[in-house]
């Protein structure tokens, strides 16, 4: 396989609603927050890891292709998918499990995974004008069970939230290589497309997670990703 070009894809990423993606917190601390957002370890920042982008933008992708198991789609999904080149094309995205039995030619037919996702931090403006106002980058969303029978509030929790409004760097790269159709990088704008409709993080059924990307650019080339139907 001949490397032929990297296509950058750039844009702000943007909270419609607050977000929850958890710290996996090891301690319990008296009177704190029971559910903490993940944080850069230096600046002490709210921060979306690339790998919970990758993660949900994957998951869409092959809830969208009719194929989707309870474990990442491989090479043995092919066989017996409605449309084999959607799955294939998935794995050329996302790549294949090093742990799985298959042949050399499978193997070479999809070749490496073409996508690099990016950490997203906070954009540099909004941490400015969020410090300068002495505004916090998190906040604490009180929440409780309803008691079916009586209607009363039990079992309340604090879950900590990056607020609606907050606004961060997203960047991701696709390898394309000789032979590589333009069906990938329409895929991916498909993926992002299908991410602004659905959730990022923790309760997106309860609101949690509505994001969106604005200025979105391809290789410098600005994309409305509002006219893409993912669905086509």
């Amino acid at each position: 396989m001949k490397l032929a070009n990297i296509v950058e894809i750039n844009a702000t990423l943007l909270l419609e609603t607050g977000l929850h993606i958890g710290a996996g917190d090891s301690e319990m601390h008296i009177g704190g927050i029971d559910n903490s957002v993940i944080k850069n370890p230096i600046t002490n920042q709210p921060y979306i890891p690339g790998s919970s982008l990758k993660g949900k933008i994957r998951t869409l992708l092959e809830w969208r292709s009719g194929a989707v198991k309870d474990k990442p789609l491989s090479l043995n999904d092919v066989k017996n998918a409605s449309n084999p080149e959607d799955v294939k094309n998935i794995l050329r995205l996302f790549g294949i499990s090093g742990d799985t039995k298959n042949t050399e030619a499978e193997v070479a037919e999809i070749g490496v995974s073409r996508l690099a996702f990016w950490d997203c931090e906070l954009d540099p403006q909004f941490v400015k004008e969020q410090l300068d106002n002495n505004i916090p980058f998190t906040e604490a969303k009180s929440e409780n069970t309803i008691d079916r029978i009586t209607s009363t509030a039990g079992n309340p929790r604090q879950t900590e939230r990056v607020p609606a409004g907050s606004k961060f760097t997203f960047k991701l790269t696709l390898r394309q290589f000789e032979g590589d159709n333009n069906e990938l990088l329409e895929l991916v704008l498909k993926g992002l497309r299908l991410l602004e409709l659905d959730s990022l993080g923790g309760s997106g059924s309860r609101g949690y997670g509505k994001v969106s990307f604005k200025e979105l650019k391809v290789n410098g080339e600005a994309k409305d990703l509002a006219q893409i139907n993912p669905f086509k």
